[in-house]
C-alpha cells in the first residue's frame, strides 16, 4: 500500500513540474479535444453506420487510412491484415496508443437515426468511439509534434472481437521498441464523465470450447434401447459447476458458463445420437485458467463415460484463441490516475476500476511483448440519453461527450509520458507485469 501511494505521489509531482507538463497545459488538451468535438462525432457516426467484422475491417480501414492522410499523419498498412501503425514525433523513447477497429455480429436495435446500415452487424462493443477518440487524440498531438519528446505510435488494431489481432500486431513485431502503451475502452457501467483504472489484474482471462457427447439414439419410448447423451450432457453442465463452486478460493474469481445445448432434430420422440455443448470459462489469472481447462476435461470425459457416453473437446485455440488476463503496470495506473486528474480538473472523476471477467485482447501486449501497459474505463453511463445498455447488446449506445476526454486523455497521456519517462519504467517496474 505505502508503495502504490508513494508511485501515485510521484506520478502527481511530475505532473507539475519538470520533465513533464503543468496542470495548466494538461487542461488544455480538454479545450482543444471540445473544439474538435463536432468532427469527431461526425467520424463517429460514419464509422457506426458501416461495421465490419474481425479481419473484414476493409471499408474501416480505408477510411481510417484516408482519415490519417488528412492530417497529414504517416503509416504503414497492412498490420494484423486489416490494422495500421501510425506515427506522428520522431526518436526515442517510443509510447503507443492502441484502439480496436472490428464490430460484432449483432443485428442494432438503438433508437439513433445513424443506426448500422448493415443488417446483423453493428459496433455494440463502442469499437467506432474508441476509433474516433484516437483519431482526435492524433489530431491533437499532431498540433504539437515539434514538441514532442519522443514517438507516439497509432495501433489502429483489428480482431478485437475473438480473433486475438493484438496477438498478431505483437507477432508482427509492431511493439519492438515501444516503453509503454495505453488503452481505453467505453464503460456503460459507470456515469458520464468516469475515468475508472487500478494497478494490476483489471480483465480476466478467456477461453472457449465445445464438447461433442456421443452415445446412441432411439425411439423416446424405449430409452432403455439407447445411450442416451441428453442425460450425459445434462450432467455435464452440472458437474462443471462444481469446478468454481467446490474447487476455487471463494476469493478468487473464475466463472465457466455453458451458453449452448444442441440436441439436433426438432422430433419430440426422438432421443439423439449426439449433443453439442458450448461454453466460456474464465479467470482472473492465467494459472486458474490452466487449472480450470486440466480439471474441466477431466469432469468432462469422466462425467460421460459414467453414463455410457464418450466425450470430444475441442478447445478452440485457432478459431477462437486464448486471451490472457489485462494486467496493468503498477506505475502507469498511478500515471493514469495523476494525468488523467489534471486533464479534467477533478479529483472525483477518477475511479478504482472493479475488475471484471470480460476478456480483452490488449492484454497481449504486456502478457505476449512484455511492454508496460494500462487500460483504463472511460464512463458512459447517461439516463438521459438512454446510454444504458450493457456491451454486447442489441440497443446498446453511446454518449458522445465520452469523446473529448478520451481524446484528451490519448492526447496528454502521450504527450506527459514522453515527457516524464524518456528512458521508459524502470527496470522493477516493468517487472511486475
Amino acid at each position: 500500500m505505502w508503495r502504490t501511494f508513494c508511485v501515485a505521489l510521484c506520478c502527481l509531482s511530475m505532473v507539475h513540474g519538470v520533465p513533464g507538463l503543468s496542470a495548466t497545459a494538461l487542461t488544455e488538451f480538454l479545450q482543444e479535444a471540445s473544439q474538435e468535438e463536432d468532427w469527431m462525432v461526425q467520424i463517429r457516426r460514419e464509422l457506426h453506420q458501416w461495421p465490419e467484422l474481425m479481419y473484414q475491417e476493409h471499408n474501416t480501414s480505408l477510411f481510417l487510412r484516408k482519415t490519417l492522410d488528412d492530417l497529414n499523419i504517416p503509416y504503414k498498412f497492412p498490420a494484423a491484415k486489416t490494422g495500421i501503425v501510425a506515427t506522428i514525433g520522431k526518436g526515442n523513447p517510443v509510447v503507443a496508443l492502441r484502439t480496436d477497429i472490428d464490430a460484432l455480429p449483432i443485428h442494432e436495435e438503438s433508437d439513433v437515426p445513424f443506426r448500422s446500415r448493415v443488417d446483423g452487424k453493428s459496433h455494440a462493443c463502442g469499437h467506432d468511439s474508441h476509433m474516433t477518440m484516437l483519431l482526435g487524440g492524433a489530431k491533437l498531438l499532431k498540433k504539437r509534434e515539434s514538441e514532442l519528446k519522443g514517438t507516439v505510435k497509432l495501433i489502429f488494431q483489428p480482431a478485437e472481437e475473438g480473433g486475438a489481432g493484438g496477438e498478431k500486431m505483437v507477432k508482427e513485431g509492431w511493439l519492438k521498441g515501444v516503453k509503454a502503451i495505453f488503452g481505453f475502452h467505453v464503460w456503460p457501467a459507470a456515469p458520464t464523465g468516469q475515468v475508472l483504472t487500478k494497478a494490476g489484474t483489471i480483465m480476466g482471462a478467456a477461453a472457449q470450447f465445445n464438447v461433442t457427447v456421443r452415445g446412441r439414439g432411439g425411439h423416446a419410448a424405449m430409452p432403455h434401447t439407447t445411450i442416451d447423451p441428453v442425460v450425459a450432457g445434462a450432467a455435464v453442465v452440472t458437474a462443471l459447476q462444481t469446478v468454481v463452486a467446490r474447487e476455487t478460493d471463494p476469493l478468487h474469481s473464475q466463472v465457466v458458463s455453458l451458453t449452448r445445448f444442441n440436441t439436433g432434430g426438432n422430433a419430440y420422440n426422438v432421443i439423439p445420437d449426439v449433443v453439442k455443448l458450448g461454453a466460456t470459462y474464465r479467470s482472473l489469472t492465467h494459472q486458474g485458467m490452466v487449472n480450470m481447462k486440466s480439471r474441466l476435461g477431466e469432469i468432462i470425459a469422466s462425467t460421460a463415460k459414467a453414463h455410457g457416453c464418450s466425450a470430444e473437446i475441442d478447445w478452440m485455440e485457432e478459431a477462437h484463441p486464448y486471451y490472457p488476463p489485462t494486467i496493468n503496470n503498477p506505475d502507469l495506473a498511478a500515471f493514469v490516475k495523476g494525468v488523467g486528474a489534471r486533464v479534467l480538473g477533478d479529483d472525483g472523476r477518477i475511479q478504482e476500476a472493479v475488475p471484471t471477467l470480460a476478456g480483452e485482447d490488449f492484454s497481449f501486449y504486456s502478457h505476449a511483448a512484455h511492454v508496460p501497459s494500462c487500460f483504463t474505463f472511460l464512463g458512459i453511463r447517461n439516463e438521459k440519453l438512454g446510454t444504458v445498455h450493457g456491451l454486447h447488446t442489441p440497443k446498446f449506445k453511446v454518449d458522445e461527450s465520452v469523446l473529448r476526454t478520451g481524446a484528451a486523455m490519448h492526447a496528454a497521456l502521450a504527450t506527459e509520458f514522453l515527457a516524464t519517462y524518456p528512458s521508459g519504467l524502470s527496470e522493477s517496474s516493468k517487472d511486475e507485469l
